[in-house]
């Protein structure tokens, strides 16, 4: 009877062993977090596999990749990975120490899915590292490739010697101590224009932080429907990243239905928004990876500092050196009337409301919008500026300034302000300042787009003209779907309020697909 007994319980715990085998690698470190046995460092480092390897590596912010070939059964592997790991933690995630830099990623060969994308690089052993940009691992590596951009590691054994590598390639002096918002790769605001290449993802990220914010908060009301379908109107036409455009022209098209007037009418009261607001949720204005939860260009040195505010900033330059002469009032309302509806710092939106108030005549060329804009960014430094000073309240790294210094734009003053007077103290050369908004953030702004072919699926990149004010030559396919948009901001406000049950956005989504 013992014996049945003992047979029964080993062939039960097989049965919970094999269950458990079965299970995903992420259950078991989850039970195994969840306990507080786990002993595992975090994985920092990407899991890619062929079905995924050239999208991540397109689609990546960062500027370096390094992908790290294994097989599982390797012990090596094995005990090189909290090598590997204690690298990627520097690079890796939402609380990466230097994020936007490298992308580190793992490849198991040991898996059939993965044979023939080993082979592509001609893995020799295990494991076997590989460095180079991440658009350039697509066409994968052989040895006798003299003239390939991608390079294998030889010297990385260690989390040391791996990370001096790193540091010797691109001219850093990372450590494996170094702590979250060091930010050391990014440069002062004087610095390198480069710098702003960066800025479009977070462009992306302040406008999905936006639109998350106005959702959270039940923001859409009576008063304020009509401002940002205006201001999705110009997202739609002019945002720099195609993904937000696409993104911003599914939630108009849907808008009506999602969001109709009438909820609002006088004779109802306790609205209740819960359902729509929970629809627009599944919209994702710039993609399902935005927001990726950190900073580039818009980091600061501290984590309460810069970021979003930065990134609407970087946003609506963006938007101002895009627009056509005819649109710059339309435009100027557009974005006023959004901060003052939905900027949910209180002051901060009065005092940018302020600034809008003050401007008496019609903007009649987006030259004038610009300079209006730019000069309003310089007049809310100057006010931080003091404030910061005098509660000691600024990022040390990136303290306000007055903007473009002659660093970025030697021809943009005529004469420099003594260093405790404002921007009403320096003699702006207009002209060149125009010409440098348009650079840094036109062309600048998405040449990292450029040369990651992000700006279109059909491989049509987005041109801006140095030479006129029309900011942008757009594929041909979406022209009509974007002039439409941009002139018709105020017509079609009025239009949707009266014929709002039978209307629907230029007339089909699909005619919006190459925006």
């Amino acid at each position: 009877m013992s014996l049945v007994y003992w047979i029964l319980i080993l062939n039960l715990w097989i049965f919970k062993a094999s269950s458990l085998q079965a299970g995903s690698r992420a259950l078991l470190r989850e039970i195994s977090d969840n306990n507080g046995g786990g002993n595992d460092p975090k994985d920092y480092a990407v899991e890619l596999n062929a079905t995924n390897f050239d999208a991540v590596l397109k689609d990546t912010p960062a500027t370096y990749a390094l992908v790290e070939f294994f097989a599982h059964w390797c012990p090596a592997c094995r005990n090189y990975k909290p090598h590997y790991e204690k690298v990627a933690r520097i690079f890796n995630g939402p609380n990466a120490v230097h994020p936007g830099i490298v992308l580190m990623t793992r490849v198991d060969c040991a898996l059939k899915i993965n044979t023939k994308l080993c082979d592509k690089f001609s893995v020799s052993h295990y494991p076997m590292l590989f460095w180079g940009p991440p658009t350039k691992f697509s066409a994968g590596w052989s040895s006798d490739k003299a003239k390939s951009e991608l390079r294998v590691i030889d010297d990385g054994r260690t989390a040391e010697r791996l990370l001096n590598w790193i540091n010797k390639q691109i001219g850093s002096s990372y450590s494996l101590d170094d702590e979250n918002f060091e930010n050391e790769h990014l440069s002062p605001n004087i610095s390198d224009p480069g710098q702003i290449a960066r800025a479009v993802y977070d462009v992306e990220e302040a406008t999905t932080t936006a639109f998350d914010i106005i959702l959270e908060h039940k923001m859409i009301k009576s008063g304020t429907r009509a401002s940002l379908i205006k201001f999705l109107q110009l997202l739609v036409a002019h945002h720099p990243s195609r993904r937000c455009r696409k993104g911003s022209a599914e939630v108009l098209v849907n808008f009506d239905d999602l969001c109709p007037l009438d909820i609002w009418s006088s004779d109802r009261h306790d609205v209740d928004t819960s359902n729509m607001i929970g629809v627009l949720r599944n919209f994702h204005i710039c993609g399902k990876d935005v927001p990726r939860g950190y900073w580039m260009f818009c980091r600061g040195s501290r984590n309460d500092t810069r970021g979003f505010s930065c990134g609407l900033w970087v946003l609506m330059h963006s938007l101002s050196v895009r627009i056509e002469d005819g649109e710059s009032q339309s435009t100027f309302t557009s974005i006023c009337d959004f901060i003052h509806n939905f900027f949910i710092c209180e002051e901060c939106r009065q005092h940018f409301y302020e600034m809008c108030s003050s401007v008496k005549s019609p903007f009649k060329t987006a030259r004038d919008f610009a300079l209006w804009l730019w000069s309003a960014h310089n007049e809310v430094n100057e006010r931080l500026m003091k404030e910061e000073a005098s509660l000691g309240t600024g990022d040390p790294k990136f303290p306000k300034i007055i903007w473009p210094p002659k660093q970025l734009c030697p021809s943009c003053q005529h004469s420099q302000a003594p260093k405790d007077k404002g921007s009403s103290q320096i003699e702006w050369n207009r002209d060149e300042v125009f010409k440098f908004l348009i650079s840094y953030y036109g062309n600048t702004l998405v040449s990292l787009y450029k040369e990651k072919g992000l700006l279109a699926e059909d491989g049509t990149d987005v041109i801006l003209d140095d030479s006129s004010t029309n900011a942008v030559v757009v594929p041909v396919g979406a022209a009509l779907a974007i002039a439409l948009a941009s002139c018709a901001f105020g017509a079609l406000a009025c239009y949707w309020r009266s014929r709002q049950k039978s209307r629907k956005y230029f007339h089909q989504l699909h005619s919006l697909k190459n925006i």
